[in-house]
C-alpha cells in the first residue's frame, strides 16, 4: 500500500518555508508551520509589558513569516480559506507536535551546522517511518545526513522547491545513498500527483541541475556581456521570449534571485566543483560584488540591475549602466531592434533559433545574432558536459530549465532542434569543449538526444523511454498518429480512446472567433454519433480562452452589421447551451486564462475538470458590453435561483451576480474560482496540469458509468424584476455620486442589472433560460451601436488595458 501524507510540517517560516505550507494547504493538507522563538524583545513588546515567555512574543517569527506569505503578491495561498490550515508554533514549545506528522520538510538557514544539529533532533521526536527532507539548494544531502540511523536515512532526502513553489512547477528530488527506494518512490508520486511538480531526480552534487546549470550560464554570459559593451536593454531584449525565455530574461531575473545571493552561488560552488572544467567561470565577477557592495541587490532592495523611478505621473524602470553603476533612461538599438523584429516574423522557436545561428555564420559582426549565439551554445556544451555527473539523462535536464526556469526548450531539446551535428561543429571551431559522449553519439550516424519519445540516457548509452502516466495524454502526439477527426485552423475534433471526443481550440490566444465556433457546432453534431460517450472541451496551449475575438466583433459594430451580430450571439448561446443541456456528459478542462467567453464556455460542461492555476472571470465590462453568451444566464441560475429555490437570501445573491460581473472579477486560482461561483462545489481541481485533458476524460467516463442525466430545461433561472432593478439601480446612483463609476460604466451596469433581474417584471418569477439569453442579445446588442464601447473594443485591442470612459 502507498505510503500515505496526511500531516505535513514546516520547519522555517522564511520566504520559502512559509511558501512551501501554503502550497501544501492549498492541497487540503493541514500543516504545521514552525520557527525558533526570539531571543530578545523588540521595543514594542517592551512597550506593552511583554516577557519572552508570552505566546505572541515566542511566535514572533512564524507569524511574521506566515504574515508576509499572506500579503505576497502573486499570491502564495490559492485562496484565504486554506490559510486555516496551517497551525503556527515554534521549535521550543512545539517541537514535540512533529511526532503527528508525515511528512517533515526542513528550510532554515543554508549552513550545514544548524541543518546537521536539527536533524538529530528530529530523529528523536519523527514517528517511525516519517520522512524526513531538506529544501536545500547546494548542500550535499550525504553531508546533512551524517551521523544519523539507518533508519532515519531510509526516510531521508532532498526536496527543492524552487520559488515561488506555488508558481514554479519543478521539484528536485535528491535521494541520498541510503534511502529506501520504495519510500522515496511513493514521494516522488505524491509530489508528481497530490502537489502537481514536475520532479527530476538529482544526484548529490553541489548545486544539483538547475542551479548548476544556471549559475554557469549567468556567469558565462556576463563575461561575455561585459567584455563586448552590451547594454541591460540590450541583453534583456535578446534573451528573453525571442529565445523561447520568459520576460525576466537575463538582468530582471538576477533582479528576482538578488545580486548578493547570486554572488553567494557562485562563490559556494566555485571551491565545492574542484574537478569542474569551467570552475574558472562559475567565479562571481567584480560587478557582482561592487553591485553587494553598494545595496544594489535586486528587487528586494529597490533597485539592482533596474530601478523604477516615477516622473510626471509615470513609472518607468531604468537599466543600470554596467561601467558607472548608474541608472541611465531607455535608449533603445536600432539595430537590435531590427534583429528582434526579423527573427519574431518567425513563429517557430526552432525555425527561429536556426535563422539566429545562421545569421551568425553569415554576419559574425552582426552584435544581436553574436550575443544569442553567446548565449546559448557555451550552456549547452556545459550542460552536456555535466552529465552524467549531476543526472544521466537529457531529459532531467531539459525539464529541469523548463520547469525551474520557464524556458520553451531544455538545452538538448534546443541543440536537437538546431542540429546536433552541425551545432557541434559550431561550438568546435569557437573552441567550445564537447564531452565524449556526445561525439560518440555524433560519429555514430543517428545524432539525436530525443527518438521516437525516448530520451538519450549516458550511463547506458541509449535512448530510453520512461514509462508515461496513462493521464498523461498529449494532443499533438494524437493527432500525429491520426486521430484527429476534423478541424480548421482554429480548432479540432480529437480522439481521446475509450469513446471520448476532444474538442481543442488552437486560435491565436484561444480566441473564440467564427472558425472556433464553426467547429464547436460540427463537435456538437459529432457527439451525437453512437461511437461517443462523451466530451472534452480543452486544449494544450498556453490558456485555456482569452474570450470573444475582438476583431471579429470590432469589425461586425464598424460595418453597424446589426442582424449577424444579433444572429451570431444567438449561434453561440444555442452552442453553448447544447453543450449543458447534452444527452452525453461534457467535461471542460480549464486551466491558466478563462475570460470572457472563455469563461462562458467554461461554465457551460456538465463538470469541470480545472488546474489549479485557473484565472478565469466574466470580464466583458472592460470592452464595453457584458456577457452575453449565457454568462448573465448562468450567474442567474447558479446564485439567484439557487438562493430562490433553497429558501436563501435572493438580494443578496442578485448582488453577488451583480458584482462578479459589474466589476470583472477574476479568480487568481481555481479555488477562488469556486468561491466565485465560476466553478461549482462539485468540480474537481488539479494540482499537474500534465494530466488535466487526462483527469477530464475520466470525468466523463465518471459520469457516464454514474448514469449520467442532462440537467432539466424548465424555469431554471429566477427574474426577480423591477424588484431587483430598483435596488441595484440605487447602488448605482451611490457608486456614481462616489465617483466610483464613470458615465458608461454606469451604462453598462445597468444594462446588466436589467438582464439579472429578468427585466422590468412587475413581480419575481421563474423564467427560462432561453429569456434570461433573449435578454443578454437585446442589451448587447445596444451597447454593441453606442460608440463608447467601440471606443473600449479599440483601446483595449491597441494596449492590453481598459479604457474608463
Amino acid at each position: 500500500m502507498p505510503y500515505q501524507i496526511k500531516r505535513v510540517a514546516v520547519i522555517g517560516a522564511g520566504t520559502m518555508g512559509a511558501s512551501i505550507a501554503a502550497l501544501v494547504a492549498g492541497t487540503g493538507l493541514p500543516v504545521l508551520l514552525l520557527d525558533v522563538p526570539p531571543s530578545k524583545l523588540t521595543p514594542e513588546e517592551e512597550a506593552k509589558g511583554l516577557s519572552l515567555s508570552h505566546p505572541s512574543v515566542r511566535n514572533r517569527f512564524v507569524q511574521g513569516g506566515f504574515e508576509r506569505m499572506r500579503k505576497a503578491r502573486p499570491a502564495n495561498l490559492y485562496n484565504e480559506r486554506s490559510a486555516s490550515l496551517i497551525t503556527l508554533g515554534n521549535t521550543e514549545d512545539d517541537f514535540a507536535k512533529l511526532a503527528e506528522c508525515d511528512w517533515i520538510v526542513e528550510v532554515i538557514i543554508e549552513q550545514l551546522g544548524p541543518k546537521q544539529a536539527l536533524m538529530e533532533r528530529l530523529e528523536a521526536v519523527r514517528k517511525p517511518d516519517a520522512i524526513v527532507t531538506t529544501n536545500t539548494s547546494g548542500i550535499p544531502i550525504a553531508q546533512i545526513a551524517e551521523g544519523r540511523s539507518a533508519e532515519f536515512k531510509a526516510h531521508f532526502f532532498g526536496t527543492h522547491f524552487f520559488n515561488p513553489p506555488r508558481y514554479l512547477k519543478l521539484l528536485e528530488l535528491i535521494p541520498g545513498d541510503d534511502v529506501d527506494p520504495t519510500v522515496f518512490a511513493n514521494f516522488r508520486a505524491f509530489a508528481d500527483d497530490h502537489l502537481g511538480k514536475g520532479v527530476v531526480v538529482c544526484k548529490d552534487r553541489p548545486n544539483f541541475i538547475g542551479n548548476r546549470i544556471i549559475a554557469f550560464a549567468a556567469m558565462s554570459d556576463l563575461g561575455f556581456i561585459l567584455q563586448h559593451g552590451y547594454t541591460i536593454e540590450e541583453v534583456d531584449a535578446l534573451t528573453g521570449p525571442v529565445v523561447g525565455r520568459p520576460n525576466t530574461a537575463t538582468f530582471r531575473l538576477l533582479d528576482v534571485v538578488g545580486t548578493d545571493i547570486m554572488a553567494h552561488v557562485a562563490n559556494n560552488l566555485y571551491p565545492a566543483v574542484p574537478d569542474d572544467e569551467s570552475r574558472e567561470t562559475l567565479r562571481s565577477t567584480d560587478l557582482l560584488d561592487r553591485m553587494v557592495a553598494a545595496g544594489k541587490l535586486g528587487r528586494k532592495s529597490g533597485g539592482g540591475f533596474y530601478k523604477e523611478f516615477k516622473e510626471g505621473g509615470k513609472r518607468e524602470f531604468r537599466p543600470l549602466d554596467l561601467t558607472t553603476l548608474d541608472y541611465v533612461p531607455l535608449q533603445g538599438s536600432a539595430s537590435v531592434d531590427g534583429f528582434i523584429n526579423e527573427a519574431k516574423k518567425i513563429k517557430s522557436l526552432p525555425d527561429r533559433l536556426r535563422w539566429m545561428i545562421k545569421r551568425h555564420v553569415e554576419q559574425p559582426d552582426d552584435r544581436a545574432a553574436a550575443l544569442v549565439v553567446q548565449t546559448l551554445l557555451p550552456t549547452m556544451a556545459y550542460a552536456a558536459r555535466r552529465l552524467p555527473e549531476i543526472a544521466d539523462s537529457v531529459e532531467d535536464v531539459d525539464n529541469a530549465m523548463r520547469w525551474g526556469f520557464a524556458h520553451e526548450l531544455g538545452p538538448f531539446q534546443m541543440w536537437d532542434a538546431l542540429g546536433v551535428a552541425e551545432t557541434a561543429d559550431l561550438m568546435q571551431s569557437r573552441g567550445i569543449a564537447l564531452p565524449t559522449w556526445v561525439t560518440d553519439l555524433i560519429a555514430s550516424g543517428d545524432a539525436r538526444f530525443y527518438r521516437d519519445g525516448a530520451a538519450f540516457n549516458v550511463a547506458q548509452g541509449c535512448h530510453v523511454t520512461r514509462p508515461r502516466d496513462e493521464r498523461a495524454i498529449s494532443l499533438a502526439a494524437l493527432k500525429a498518429q491520426g486521430q484527429r477527426i476534423h478541424g480548421n485552423d482554429s480548432a479540432s475534433l480529437v480522439d481521446l480512446g475509450d469513446g471520448v471526443l476532444c474538442f481543442e481550440i488552437h486560435s491565436k490566444a484561444n480566441s473564440l472567433g467564427g472558425p472556433v465556433i464553426e467547429m464547436l457546432l460540427a463537435a456538437v453534431e459529432e457527439l451525437k454519433q453512437d461511437r461517443w460517450v462523451g466530451m472534452v472541451v480543452g486544449n494544450q496551449g498556453a490558456r485555456f480562452s482569452a474570450g470573444m475575438d475582438l476583431n471579429d466583433f470590432g469589425g461586425a459594430v464598424m460595418a453597424e452589421a446589426w442582424d449577424d451580430i444579433n444572429e451570431l450571439v444567438e449561434l453561440v448561446q444555442n452552442a453553448f447551451l447544447s453543450l449543458r443541456r447534452n444527452p452525453k456528459p461534457v467535461v471542460t478542462a480549464l486551466f491558466a486564462h478563462a475570460l470572457g467567453g472563455g469563461c462562458e464556455l467554461g461554465m457551460h460542461g456538465a463538470a469541470s475538470v480545472a488546474s489549479a492555476e485557473t484565472y478565469m472571470g466574466l470580464v466583458e465590462v472592460g470592452v464595453g458590453v457584458i456577457p452575453a453568451w449565457g454568462g448573465c444566464k448562468e450567474l442567474n441560475r447558479r446564485f439567484i435561483a439557487e438562493a430562490a429555490r433553497n429558501g436563501g437570501d435572493v438580494a443578496k445573491a442578485l448582488q453577488r451576480a451583480f458584482e462578479n460581473i459589474g466589476l470583472a472579477k477574476v479568480a487568481t486560482s481555481a479555488h477562488e474560482a469556486k468561491d466565485l461561483g465560476y466553478l461549482r462545489p462539485t468540480d474537481r481541481i488539479v494540482f499537474n496540469q500534465e494530466y488535466l485533458i487526462g483527469e477530464a476524460k475520466r470525468e466523463v467516463l465518471r459520469l457516464v458509468a454514474a448514469g449520467y442525466e442532462p440537467p432539466p430545461s424548465e424555469k431554471q433561472c429566477y427574474a426577480l424584476g423591477r424588484d431587483g432593478l430598483a435596488m441595484l439601480r440605487v447602488g448605482l446612483y451611490q457608486l456614481a455620486e462616489a465617483g466610483y463609476a464613470s458615465p458608461y460604466d454606469q451604462v453598462i451596469a445597468d444594462k446588466l442589472a436589467y438582464v439579472l433581474c429578468g427585466g422590468d417584471l412587475s413581480s419575481p418569477q421563474w423564467v427560462d433560460e432561453e429569456y434570461i439569453m433573449a435578454l443578454e442579445r437585446e442589451q448587447i446588442l445596444q451597447l454593441a451601436r453606442d460608440p463608447r464601447t467601440l471606443a473600449r473594443g479599440k483601446h483595449m485591442l491597441e494596449t492590453g488595458k481598459p479604457l474608463r470612459n
